[in-house]
C-alpha cells in the first residue's frame, strides 16, 4: 500500500510539472506572436476570479445541485455517523459534515477545500446495497480525498485548464477577425512566419484538449492514491475492492449526475460506458477503468 501511495504521488507530481512546462510554452507562443504578454495577463485575471468563487463556494454548489440533504446525527443515520467518526480519527481528520442525497444508485463524493470545511455525500442507493465492510471502504476513500487535498488540487489544475482556454480562445478570435498581425521583426522572414504562424494557431486549438487530457490523467491518479491511502485506513482492501464491484455492476444510473460532477464520484455515475474499451477512449474518462482499481487493491492483499 504504501509502495502504491508512493508510486501515485510521484506520478501526479510529474504530470503537475509537466502541465506547468506546457502552459510555459503555450505562453511563450503567445507571447511572441502578439510581442507583448497582455493576452496572458487577462486570461490569468479571469481564471483567478472564478477560481475563487469555486474555491469557496464549490463545495453548497455541488451538493445543491446533487440534491444533497444533511442527515441528522440520529437514527437511522447514528450507525453511519459513528464509523466516519472512528475512521476520521484513524486519519487525524476533523470529521466531515455528513449528506444523504435520495437515489437508489450506489455512490459517494466528496467535497470542500480542506479538512476543516470538508462534506461527505452518500446516496441512500449506497447506505441499502453495501454491508459494513464495503460501505467503510467507501468512507475511507472518501476521507483520503479529504486528507489528500484532492479538492484543491484539482482546484488549482481547473485554474490552469481555464487560462490555456481563455488564451486559446482570445488568440484565435483575435486572428480570425484580422488582428493577428504579430510584431514587425524586420523585413524578410516572410515565409518562416508563416510556418510559425501556423504553429501557433495548431497550438492554439489544440492547447485546451491538451489540458483537459492532462486534468483527467490527474484526476484517475488522484482516484488510485486515495484507493491506496483508503485501504491503508481500514487495513482491509478488500472491502473497498467489493465495493467498487458492486457500484460498478448495479443497472441504475445516477439521475443528479452531470458532466460537472461526475468526476467527484467514486465511481462514474454514468452507466453507459462499458469498462472494455481501448486505451483513446479511456483518455477522456474521468475515472480509472474498476477492473484495474479492483486488481491493484487486491495485488495489495497479496503482498501482505
Amino acid at each position: 500500500m504504501y509502495k502504491e501511495i508512493d508510486s501515485n504521488k510521484r506520478r501526479t507530481a510529474l504530470l503537475i510539472g509537466f502541465f506547468l512546462l506546457f502552459i510555459i510554452a503555450f505562453g511563450y507562443v503567445l507571447s511572441w506572436y502578439f510581442g507583448n504578454y497582455l493576452i496572458l495577463i487577462i486570461a490569468v485575471i479571469i481564471a483567478t476570479v472564478q477560481s475563487l468563487v469555486s474555491y469557496y463556494y464549490s463545495d453548497s454548489i455541488t451538493l445543491a445541485v446533487s440534491g444533497a440533504k444533511e442527515m441528522p446525527r440520529k437514527e437511522p443515520f447514528l450507525t453511519l455517523h459513528r464509523e466516519v467518526e472512528n475512521l476520521s480519527i484513524t486519519a487525524g481528520l476533523p470529521k466531515p459534515k455528513i449528506f444523504l442525497i435520495n437515489d437508489s444508485a450506489p455512490n459517494a463524493f466528496a467535497t470542500g477545500r480542506d479538512p476543516k470545511h470538508a462534506s461527505i455525500a452518500v446516496t441512500s442507493g449506497l447506505l441499502e446495497k453495501l454491508n459494513k465492510t464495503e460501505l467503510e471502504g467507501v468512507i475511507a476513500h472518501e476521507l483520503s480525498h479529504v486528507g489528500n487535498y484532492d479538492i484543491r488540487l484539482m482546484t488549482v489544475v481547473v485554474v490552469l485548464v481555464g487560462i490555456i482556454a481563455l488564451a486559446s480562445d482570445f488568440f484565435l478570435r483575435w486572428t480570425w477577425f484580422g488582428g493577428g498581425r504579430r510584431r514587425n521583426d524586420g523585413e524578410g522572414g516572410g515565409q518562416l512566419q508563416l510556418i510559425l504562424l501556423i504553429i501557433a494557431i495548431a497550438m492554439a486549438i489544440l492547447a485546451p484538449l491538451a489540458a483537459t487530457l492532462i486534468q483527467l490523467a490527474i484526476s484517475r491518479k488522484r482516484e488510485y492514491l486515495a484507493d491506496a491511502s483508503g485501504s491503508l485506513l481500514t487495513r482491509y482492501p478488500e472491502g473497498l475492492a467489493s465495493a467498487l464491484e458492486k457500484i460498478s455492476k448495479d443497472p441504475e444510473p445516477l439521475e443528479v449526475a452531470n458532466k460537472a460532477t461526475a468526476h467527484l464520484y467514486i465511481e462514474s455515475p454514468f452507466k453507459d460506458a462499458s469498462q472494455n474499451r481501448g486505451w483513446l477512449a479511456g483518455l477522456f474518462d474521468t475515472h480509472p477503468q474498476v477492473g484495474e482499481r479492483i486488481k491493484k487493491l487486491r495485488a495489495m492483499i497479496s503482498k501482505e
